[in-house]
C-alpha cells in the first residue's frame, strides 16, 4: 500500500513537472499596439515565433490589440494584459509609468534610440490627380477644402498631425498665436474625427469622405498600395520626425513569468530582420543597413523633432492635448 501511495506521488509529480515545461514552452505575448502597425506586426510576428523556436525550442503564440494611441495606453493601465506596447508616441507610453507604474521612469533608456525601433513622419493623401492642389499644410486650410483627420484625444497619429500642422504655421507666420488661428481654420474643414488612425484612412478611401487625408506615411503608402489609382501621397515642405516607442510592461511581464520573451520580441525588432521587415511595411529603419535599402521608398524631407520645436512630449501635451489646452480651446471654438 505504501509503494502504491510512493507511486501515485511521482506518477502526480511528473504530471505538474510536465504541465509546467508544457506551459513554460507554449508562452502567450500580448502586443498592444496602435493603429496603422497592424500589417506590420503580422509580418513581424511571424518572424520571431520562427526566430524563438529555433533560438530556444520554445513556442510562443502573439496576440495583437490595435486601437488609437491614447486609447490603447489608457486600455492598459485599466487592466489590459499587455507584455508589450508599440504605441504611437512616447506620452502615451509615459502614462504606464505616471498611472501605476507599470513601468520605470527610465524606460525610454533600456532599448536603443530612446526605445524607438523605426521613425515615421506625416503626410497628405490625396485624390487621384490631387483635384484641389494640395502642395502644402496652408491649403489645408482653403474654403471648400474637406480634410480627415483623427482626434488627438485618442490618437496618437492624430497629435503628430497636429503638432506638424502647428510648427509648419508657426515658422511661416512667425508666432503660437497665428500659428493656433492657422490650426483653428485648418479643423474648421475636418467633417468628422476618428478615434483613431485606420479609422481615418477607412473614413477618406473607403468611405470616400474628404479631399486630403492627413496620415503616417506608412498608412499613406498602404493606401496607394490597395488604392493605387486612386490616391495620391503629397510630402509637405516640413514634417515632423514621429517616433513611435516600445516597452516591456514589467508589472505584467513579471507577475506572468514573460518577462525574458518579452524583452527578446522587442530587441527583435532591432535585427536585421526585424529593421528589414519595417522598412519592407514604409516605417523608416533606424539602421544605416535597411535605410539604404529603402531610401527610394522614404525619400529624405525635411522634419523636426518634438524636443527641439515643442519642448518634448510632456510639455506638448500639457499645452495642447490635455484638458483646457489648445486643442480644446480650438475645437470648442469650431
Amino acid at each position: 500500500m505504501t509503494s502504491r501511495r510512493h507511486l501515485i506521488r511521482i506518477t502526480l509529480a511528473a504530471a505538474l513537472f510536465g504541465a509546467a515545461l508544457i506551459a513554460q514552452a507554449q508562452q502567450t505575448l500580448l502586443n498592444v499596439s496602435y493603429d496603422p502597425t497592424r500589417e506590420l506586426y503580422v509580418e513581424f510576428n511571424a518572424a520571431f515565433i520562427k526566430h524563438w523556436k529555433a533560438k530556444t525550442g520554445q513556442e510562443v503564440q502573439i496576440k495583437q490589440s490595435h486601437g488609437g494611441s491614447g486609447k490603447q495606453a489608457r486600455s492598459v493601465i485599466d487592466g489590459l494584459d499587455a507584455d508589450v506596447v508599440t504605441l504611437g508616441l512616447a506620452g502615451d507610453v509615459d502614462a504606464l509609468y505616471k498611472n501605476g507604474q507599470w513601468i520605470p521612469q527610465d524606460w525610454q533608456k533600456r532599448l536603443p534610440h530612446n526605445s524607438s525601433p523605426y521613425t515615421s513622419t506625416i503626410v497628405l493623401v490625396v485624390r487621384q490627380g490631387n483635384p484641389k492642389g494640395i502642395k502644402d499644410w496652408d491649403d489645408l486650410i482653403k474654403l471648400g477644402v474637406s480634410v480627415i483627420t483623427p482626434n488627438p484625444k485618442t490618437s496618437g497619429g492624430a497629435r503628430w498631425n497636429y503638432l506638424a500642422a502647428w510648427e509648419y504655421a508657426k515658422r511661416k507666420l512667425g508666432s503660437d498665436a497665428k500659428a493656433k488661428e492657422f490650426v483653428q481654420a485648418l479643423y474648421k474643414n475636418v467633417p468628422v474625427l476618428d478615434s483613431g488612425a485606420r479609422g481615418s484612412s477607412i473614413t477618406f478611401a473607403q468611405r470616400n469622405q474628404g479631399d486630403v487625408f492627413i496620415s503616417w506615411e506608412n498608412e499613406a503608402y498602404l493606401l496607394e498600395k490597395e488604392f493605387g489609382s486612386k490616391v495620391d501621397v503629397i510630402y509637405p515642405s516640413i514634417s515632423i520626425l514621429a517616433e513611435p516607442p516600445v516597452a516591456v510592461v514589467d508589472k505584467n511581464v513579471d507577475r506572468k513569468g514573460t518577462r525574458a520573451v518579452a524583452q527578446a520580441y522587442l530587441e527583435y525588432l532591432y535585427t536585421d530582420e526585424g529593421q528589414d521587415i519595417a522598412g519592407k511595411n514604409f516605417y523608416r529603419p533606424i539602421s544605416a543597413k535597411a535605410q539604404a535599402k529603402y531610401l527610394k521608398q522614404l525619400p529624405k524631407i525635411k522634419l523636426f523633432t518634438i524636443d527641439e520645436a515643442f519642448g518634448g512630449w510632456a510639455k506638448a501635451d500639457k499645452d495642447h492635448f490635455a484638458d483646457g489646452g489648445s486643442f480644446d480651446q480650438i475645437y470648442l471654438k469650431k
